[in-house]
């Protein structure tokens, strides 16, 4: 179904090749999973597929690429439009009417189908993603999730025979990534439709995968097989191979499902590890004073039980660094709601909401998409006036003070990281930020360097992925050194060695008594980084705890490593290695 022959593209003014001699075949009825680390090219290889490279992006394209037989050389993504649907990195830019029923319809008014087709199919993809109930909405006033189940919809109603997809998950929170996930899996198995995705949370998408195409480096060539083949030998792989990896598991598994099959003796080793047993909700493990222990508990447990004379290994992370601890209580905190309630437009955002975020601590939102994650960040930036309680950050009221003012006591990096980009470089967007930050020269660049290694100054900001213009604007926000920090999905477009240095960064700050706010649906994130999880759903506070307790008794917000270790209190590989190797 889709055919590359030695495929090269460059682009006018690079250093060297996007992609180089690609030899891929993807057959009809498959899912093809693209990974690799940020700016390697997938999202070249992909607007390869659909004819945006070269028809719209400009650059030379080299070799051949076929779809159903039709050279993309030659046929104009017009003219594919029929075959392929593509939804990219952005959903807005992929938008052209207003309300997401029109939006649904969009794309089958252009290729003429008859109205009665046209009706029943804006039914039936509501019903698959959800969206029955935001028909009539605006599509400027969806959270990120939704327009981007309303991007992938807008594709699927006429019924391509090719879905190109960047990135379809990265907005989603986990229940509708599922959701949207066994609608592609419903129309690979069913339907024969050909699947090319390329995805950075590998541990949402890999299980599902016929072939993976792993892109190892900037312009190399790819390296294609078997899932478990190729995640043997990646440089980005989920926590489930990762841990599969450490375990010394052959063949790796992919799921939850089959690393909980093969965990039997590494749960006896991390017992043994810990001296004692874990019994789940209804024991109390010896040595414990009550209840599951605490992470920092089992932390000192292992640290307690290395044989005597040994030191702990450089290696081996220490507890604050392993674990988020609770950070010691401030005089008062940095930001706080209280009662707040929120509306935008008729919605009802957020609803009696009290949080308050200390020095030194950092907390995950999460919830499902619309549940007012953004809202919250929204309102402790001053972009939303409150219609009820209050807001306090740093004393002050966020949207009764002057923005000058307050970037000195907040700084927000929001989902759309190019409404923070204005300059034509990576450099001049630097300097401006150290400029506005009176921070010293090459702070920003320093920062970037530590995000985003080999990007060159000279790179316009439209010309990096989504997730380098992330980490670009980060920096810029983060050179300000803001007492509270506020991210709104900030491992969107990551690749994992670009959310562990992320991760470095925020510990860093928090370190350093920074406060920091992050609304994610990003579930190893909060286990690597967060002291408290805040969950939201309908606009109001439904669960407010440490980490620890409040993501390993959801399903949903558990990440792998808890899901395969339970009822073993461990929520990273990163904890797992560091007590295996405390006992070597």
């Amino acid at each position: 179904m889709i055919r590359f022959e030695q495929v090269s593209v460059a682009y006018d003014g690079a250093a060297g090749h996007a992609i180089r001699d690609v030899d891929l075949t993807v057959p009809e009825g498959e899912l093809c999973l693209l990974v690799g680390p940020s700016g390697v090219g997938k999202s070249t290889l992909l607007g390869a597929v659909s004819g945006l490279v070269p028809h719209f992006t400009g650059g030379t394209l080299h070799g051949r690429v076929t779809v159903a037989g039709r050279d993309t050389r030659t046929h104009k993504p017009r003219e594919l439009a029929d075959v392929v649907g593509t939804v990219g990195q952005d959903p807005l830019a992929h938008f052209v009417t207003d309300t997401v029923e029109d939006e649904l319809a969009y794309g089958m008014e252009s290729l003429g189908l008859a109205p009665g087709i046209m009706r029943r199919r804006v039914e039936e993809t509501l019903d698959l993603l959800g969206l029955a109930g935001l028909r009539e909405r605006p599509i400027a006033s969806l959270s990120g999730g939704q327009q981007q189940r309303v991007a992938i919809g807008s594709v699927l109603t006429p019924h391509p025979r090719v879905l190109v997809l960047d990135e379809p998950t990265s907005a989603l929170d986990p229940g509708a990534a599922e959701e949207v996930l066994a609608v592609l899996q419903r129309l690979v198995h069913d339907l024969g439709t050909t699947v090319l995705m390329a995805e950075h949370r590998l541990e949402r998408v890999v299980q599902y995968a016929d072939q993976v195409v792993l892109l190892p480096a900037p312009g190399e060539p790819p390296v294609s097989g078997e899932p478990a083949e190729v995640m043997a030998v990646s440089p980005v792989q989920p926590p489930v191979v990762a841990l599969g990896r450490l375990a010394g598991w052959s063949p790796l598994p992919l799921s939850v499902r089959d690393a909980r099959r093969k965990a039997g003796p590494l749960r006896e080793q991390l017992e043994a590890v810990c001296g004692h047993s874990f019994r789940g909700a209804g024991g109390t493990p010896p040595g414990f004073a009550g209840g599951t222990p605490t992470q920092a508990e089992l932390w000192g447990r292992v640290r307690t039980n290395r044989p005597p004379g040994r030191t702990r290994p450089s290696t081996v992370p220490s507890v604050k660094a392993a674990v988020p601890g609770r950070p010691a209580r401030a005089a008062g905190p940095v930001g706080e709601t209280a009662s707040l309630s929120v509306r935008r437009g008729r919605i009802e955002a957020l609803r009696q909401v009290d949080l308050a975020v200390r020095p030194g601590e950092a907390v995950a939102l999460m919830g499902r998409n619309g549940a007012g994650k953004s809202t919250l960040l929204g309102a402790l930036a001053g972009l939303h006036e409150p219609a009820a309680g209050t807001v306090r950050v740093g004393g002050l009221t966020p949207h009764r003070t002057s923005p000058r003012e307050l970037v000195r006591h907040v700084g927000l990096v929001p989902q759309e990281p190019r409404d923070l980009l204005y300059a034509d470089t990576v450099a001049t967007e630097c300097a401006a930020a150290d400029e506005d930050a009176k921070a010293a020269p090459g702070t920003c660049r320093a920062l970037v360097a530590e995000l985003l290694p080999g990007v060159p100054d000279s790179t316009h900001p439209r010309d990096l992925s989504e997730g380098q213009r992330l980490a670009l604007a980060l920096a810029i926000v983060l050179t300000a050194r803001p007492p509270l920090v506020l991210l709104d999905e900030p491992t969107r477009g990551l690749d994992y060695a670009a959310k562990a240095r992320l991760v470095e960064i925020l510990r860093g700050r928090a370190a350093d008594g920074h406060a920091i706010v992050l609304a994610t649906h990003d579930v190893e994130l909060a286990a690597e980084l967060a002291h408290r999880v805040v969950v939201l759903a309908d606009g109001e506070v439904v669960a407010d705890g440490p980490t620890a307790d409040v993501v390993v008794s959801s399903p949903a917000f558990a990440p792998q490593v808890a899901k395969i270790l339970t009822p073993q209190p461990w929520l990273t590989v990163s904890q797992v290695r560091g007590a295996l190797e405390a006992t070597e």
